[in-house]
């Protein structure tokens, strides 16, 4: 809600300034009588900001004004020679202020405000500038809202249940707890809180509900400036948090049982993989010693071929030797008998 653009300080002096005026203008037969309590008005509401003359006096000819220290004195309804001047009231105002215009000539000029917003919060002035007389009205708005409990989660782990608590619509801003049977407040998540474009606040929390809480837990809202208190109530099933419990010792059975089958397979994969392994490297060697045998056995046929080329070599040299002997045996013959004289 945007308040008024003088800081504290000097709202806080214009409107002991007024009050003093009010105190001065009231020295004569008639006294212009606001409310000594704060008006408290909710949201969308139509309301009676109360102010009338005592004893009562004709104020239907007269300058009537109110006006509002949040809007710097700047006028919300202004009523002269007998009709309201509209251009003179503030655009945020347009069509919701209106006087009791039959009730006048009683000298109650009372303000009706409809559809009250959280804007329209604050100190309201109501003067009548013929008398000089003037009084003070304090308006306090406010919005509640009745909050709203549901499950969302489940923490089979923890053997609880998570709730959540919204309210949404409330004005100024309010507190948010949990609460157990007994009324103790519950340790819970932190209040997350949201205004809105309308100005009003939404919030919630979170909580975590365990057997040991109570079966009864109420979620309550409330904002002490406007004494609104709202709350809603859930009941915890005893039997829920047995089946959790249940499906705990399920979980941890599927969760024991997914261990062992998980380091079964792991193991019968590393089996396979080092089985796998073993008959490959058996593989590679037995390749091994065949590829070195066949080499063996082609080292030994090639000895064998070098060795018979080798035989067949010394076979064909004795030949030759044998041959050359044979001709010099008949080359000695043929010496001899053509040259008789020579002797080898």
């Amino acid at each position: 809600m945007n308040k008024l653009s003088i800081g504290p300080q000097l709202r806080t002096t214009s409107v002991l300034v007024v009050h003093l005026l009010v105190m001065h203008c009231s020295r004569g037969q008639s006294k212009l009588i606001g409310s000594s309590q704060p008006i408290v008005a909710t949201v969308g509401d139509d309301i009676i900001l109360p102010c009338h003359l005592e004893p009562a006096v004709d104020v239907a000819a007269m300058t009537l004004e109110w006006s509002t220290s949040e809007l710097d004195l700047r006028f919300v309804f202004v009523w002269r020679a007998g009709q309201e001047l509209v251009k003179t009231k503030h655009p945020s105002y347009k069509g919701r202020t209106s006087l009791f215009t039959d009730e006048l000539k009683q000298g109650n000029i009372s303000l009706k405000l409809c559809k009250v917003k959280p804007a329209d919060e604050g100190t309201y002035l109501c003067f009548i500038a013929n008398l000089n007389k003037a009084s003070l009205v304090e308006l306090v708005v406010g919005a509640a809202a009745s909050p709203v409990i549901s499950l969302k989660e489940i923490e089979v782990i923890k053997g609880g249940v998570v709730l959540q608590c919204e309210s949404k619509g409330w004005y100024p801003e309010p507190e948010l707890l949990w609460l157990d049977t007994e009324g103790k407040i519950l340790s819970a998540g932190p209040t997350e809180t949201v205004r809105g474009p309308d100005d009003l606040y939404t919030v919630s929390s979170r909580v975590t509900v365990e057997k040991r809480h109570s079966n009864n837990i109420t979620c309550r809202v409330k904002q002490s400036n406007i004494n609104q208190i709202r709350e809603t109530q859930i009941h915890v099933p005893d039997g829920l948090f047995d089946v959790l419990f249940s499906s705990l010792i399920v979980i941890l059975s599927l969760g024991v049982g997914l261990a062992v089958s998980f380091m079964l397979i792991v193991f019968i994969v590393l089996w396979r993989i080092i089985k796998s392994k073993r008959r490959q490297r058996e593989e590679n060697y037995k390749m091994e010693v065949e590829k070195k045998s066949k080499h063996v056995n082609q080292l030994m046929t090639e000895s064998q071929k070098l060795k018979k080329e080798r035989q067949k070599s010394e076979d064909q040299i004795q030949q030759l030797e044998n041959r050359i002997q044979e001709l010099e045996k008949q080359l000695q013959a043929k010496n001899e008998k053509w040259f008789p004289w020579f002797r080898s």
